[in-house]
């Protein structure tokens, strides 16, 4: 069987899956097999494939096909400028969270060495994204999960970042440390009711403990919000992800516990995603 035809077979056997991507996910599947660029792949689909490579081939698409997101089954994912690892532990890094650096990037000048706070750190690909930018920067990343606290770690190696950044495996409840001037974060904020309305490749893949805020999902944000104020300096910076009909309440959270909100930063589609705060007292 030639490139070709392997990758005919696949696309047929993911669309009747109703997989979204079906062509673009068989032709990375075929690239992690064969271990050659897609673009290689589609200039040579007369190549012929070895019996092992289709056997191998066959068995990711099955994979595919019961809903596994590509990137879990790659082993990694990109996100902002650079490729991360990624496994079952880890919530797979997303375009929308790319904003987080966008706005952080502007309160850190390039020439200077502040202090970044990452809670719920996952793969690490934020604050390793946000080092690689500015790297007189230094880095504390903080995870209740130690699984995706080890993910984070070998992503930080990868990039040669595991000296700048102290990974610790802690509820933000219980962390202590302060004077921060940065504080970034994506904490889970999907409430039970949305937490089944998700696609099946994320409701029965990604961790639960990255994705569940709870009941109503405001139990992570109000937290980051409320122990955020004891961490950061006077003037220091809040950037916090949030759910697109969240503004409202977490303005409240925040307002209450006197921060000043900058601007609310809008995702790809336009939704509220972002918000910027500083620490006014």
């Amino acid at each position: 069987m030639n490139y070709s035809q392997i990758l005919k077979k696949g696309e047929d056997f993911l669309k009747k899956s109703k997989i979204k991507n079906p062509n673009l996910d068989t032709e990375l599947i075929l690239s992690k097999v064969i271990n050659k660029k897609r673009e290689e792949i589609l200039l040579n689909t007369n190549n012929k494939l070895k019996i092992k490579d289709i056997i191998k081939f066959k068995n990711y698409l099955m994979r595919r096909h019961q809903k596994e997101p590509i990137a879990y089954i790659l082993g990694y994912k990109y996100f902002w400028k650079h490729k991360f690892l990624t496994n079952k532990s880890v919530l797979i890094p997303r375009p929308d969270t790319e904003l987080i650096i966008e706005e952080a990037l502007k309160y850190l000048p390039i020439d200077k060495s502040k202090k970044i706070l990452d809670i719920g750190t996952g793969s690490g690909c934020i604050v390793i994204s946000l080092l690689k930018e500015r790297p007189n920067c230094s880095a504390t990343a903080l995870d209740i999960s130690l699984k995706a606290l080890n993910v984070a770690k070998t992503n930080a190696k990868l990039h040669h970042l595991e000296n700048k950044i102290n990974f610790i495996n802690i509820d933000i409840d219980k962390y202590k440390s302060c004077n921060y001037d940065l504080i970034i974060s994506n904490p889970p904020y999907i409430n039970s009711i949305e937490l089944n309305r998700l696609d099946d490749d994320i409701k029965f893949h990604e961790p639960k403990l990255a994705l569940s805020g709870g009941s109503d999902g405001y139990r992570d944000l109000k937290k980051v919000i409320i122990k955020s104020k004891k961490l950061l300096k006077i003037n220091g910076k809040l950037i916090l992800e949030i759910g697109h009909r969240q503004k409202n309440q977490c303005l409240k959270i925040l307002n209450e516990n006197s921060y000043y909100i900058n601007y609310i930063s809008k995702d790809l589609s336009g939704k509220d995603r972002c918000i910027i705060s500083t620490k006014l007292q």
